[in-house]
């Protein structure tokens, strides 16, 4: 018996006629056909005396697949809201319209999901008061980082007929100076004194639907990215949301919290300590247990790809004279990173145009530098136009990249048209990352596109958008290695390689029983497999 003396204790339960992807030794192909699991950890790797046996009927097991980057809370709360995800502008007006016919006239039409360039264009001010019969409507792009209201909405924020500047985002006007209904970035925090906060109870009810639907996919542990401030956070009192799901059970998955960077300030404390600012009673990165933990500080330093509002070096290709921009003045972006790192936090900043990755990777330098951690695994989230060097320098660094391979597939053909041929293989890279001793995680940022972790493999192995077309074919993995990014690496991401991501013994049991094993069916059909149950703490969940 592996990990214990054979015959002296009696597994809890075991799986076995399996095909475990233990995903242990060098090259991570490691294979074993039973898995034992006592007090909620793996404790052999073979069939043992269990007072529970499953046979599995040669169905393939891998870790529970971790997401390392998804919007839980935002992904519960858009399950009750208008779906976007049309294509036409035609059929998102129905859908707004259809909704509002349900609705009093005081009540708000609020949808998730349209992307501008699939529908053709961004809605309409006037054309959302027409179908929506005057009422306040807001619809969220799929990206997050913009959002077009009604004009009842502009009226609330006055702004109906002018403008405002909002540093680090954009009241988007027609020809005439009019406000379109577009509010981008930053701009978008104009709207909390009408929509935040949500009460608590919400929040409990969405990240308990949220996780529900992630235990279906095989989903065991998630990094929530970005709570308590900003235009990311639904409520000052975020954390308190996810305590209060994990007291009453309904916290279905382990969570890390990634704490918005709004919320810090200078703290009190004796000079020696030298903590610069931090959240109240100095709480950072690591505080929690293996349920629910507070993860990384999240800085957002520029904004979204499709929706050409990251900031670039050089022009997007079909905007010439655009280059999207930065989310706050660099220098207060740079010491905003400086700080957080200084007392204590890992920093995951958002950082998806090259000039963005730039300012980041010479503020991680610099923090270390001046005050050295060992192994600190900054992270940037996104690395979503990185050029070569960029990739060379964040190996150097020890940072790491959190691209979403799923953006690929749903949201290439909008990259492609951004970037153009010589820059797409840029785009949410893979292979190269692997070839420059970075360990990737795998991520979806969910709801902006499908969360699914199966399909996320599959886009990162295949690298074809939805309209058939390859997008850096060359960053592609294999199915093992990209089996391994949604596991090990986003638990490595985490600083929790040593307790998720394998099936070996000391490690958690957080299980995935699939039909067929990514790592060698036909890399076509990696999305087809089905999640037939899913294990966490050596709990069956799911199926």
């Amino acid at each position: 018996m592996t990990g214990t003396r054979a015959g002296t204790l009696r597994a809890d339960l075991l799986l076995t006629n399996a095909r475990v992807r233990t995903l242990g030794g060098r090259d991570r192909s490691a294979v074993a056909g039973s898995v034992a699991i006592l007090h909620g950890r793996v404790v052999a790797l073979e069939d043992v005396p269990a007072h529970r046996v499953v046979d599995l009927d040669g169905a393939t097991v891998v870790p529970g697949f971790h997401d390392a980057h998804n919007h839980m809370a935002w992904y519960g709360l858009s399950l009750a809201e208008v779906d976007l995800r049309v294509p036409s502008l035609a059929d998102l007006y129905d859908a707004v319209a259809a909704r509002a016919a349900g609705l009093g006239p005081d009540e708000w039409v609020v949808g998730a999901g349209y992307d501008e360039n699939k529908v053709g264009a961004h809605p309409d001010r006037d054309a959302l008061d027409r179908a929506a019969g005057g009422r306040r409507v807001w619809l969220k792009h799929a990206s997050g980082h913009m959002c077009v209201v009604s004009s009842a909405v502009l009226a609330d924020l006055g702004i109906a007929d002018a403008p405002v500047e909002v540093p680090g985002g954009r009241v988007v006007t027609d020809d005439a100076g009019r406000p379109t209904g577009l509010l981008e970035e930053t701009a978008q925090s104009l709207l909390s004194p009408l929509v935040l906060p949500y009460p608590v109870a919400t929040l409990v009810h969405a990240v308990e639907r949220a996780g529900h639907a992630y235990l279906a996919e095989g989903i065991t542990s998630v990094v929530e990215a970005g709570v308590g401030g900003g235009w990311i956070g639904k409520s000052p009192v975020e954390v308190a949301a996810y305590q209060a799901a994990r007291d009453a059970g309904r916290l279905p998955v382990r969570v890390e919290l990634m704490v918005a960077a709004d919320v810090l300030r200078p703290l009190t404390a004796h000079p020696a300590d030298d903590l610069g600012t931090g959240i109240d009673l100095g709480i950072r990165t690591g505080l929690g247990d293996d349920r629910l933990r507070i993860g990384p500080v999240k800085v957002f330093s520029d904004g979204s790809l499709i929706g050409h509002t990251c900031a670039m070096t050089e022009d997007f290709t079909d905007t010439p004279g655009t280059r999207g921009y930065l989310q706050d003045d660099a220098a207060a972006l740079r010491d905003r990173i400086l700080q957080a790192h200084r007392s204590g936090w890992r920093v995951a900043a958002h950082a998806i145009g090259d000039a963005a990755i730039d300012l980041v990777l010479d503020a991680y330098a610099e923090a270390q530098r001046r005050w050295p951690r060992p192994d600190v695994r900054h992270r940037i989230e996104h690395f979503g136009v990185a050029r070569p060097d960029q990739v060379t320098r964040s190996a150097e660094l020890g940072v790491v990249p959190v691209p979403q391979g799923r953006f690929v597939g749903e949201i290439g053909e909008g990259m492609l048209r951004a970037l153009g041929p010589e820059r797409a293989g840029w785009a949410y890279r893979g292979r190269s990352l692997l070839d420059a001793g970075i360990v990737v995680p795998g991520s979806s940022d969910r709801p902006v596109v499908e969360g699914r972790p199966l399909v996320g493999i599959h886009d990162l192995v295949n690298r074809t958008t939805e309209g058939g077309r390859a997008l850096g074919r060359e960053e592609a993995l294999t199915g093992l290695e990209a089996l391994t990014a949604y596991t090990l690496g986003s638990a490595y991401a985490s600083h929790q390689e040593h307790e998720r991501g394998q099936v070996l013994p000391g490690r958690l049991a957080d299980l995935a029983v699939l039909s067929d094993d990514p790592a060698s069916v036909d890399p076509s059909r990696i999305r087809d497999i089905e999640v037939l149950r899913t294990v966490l703490g050596g709990r069956l969940v799911h199926g």
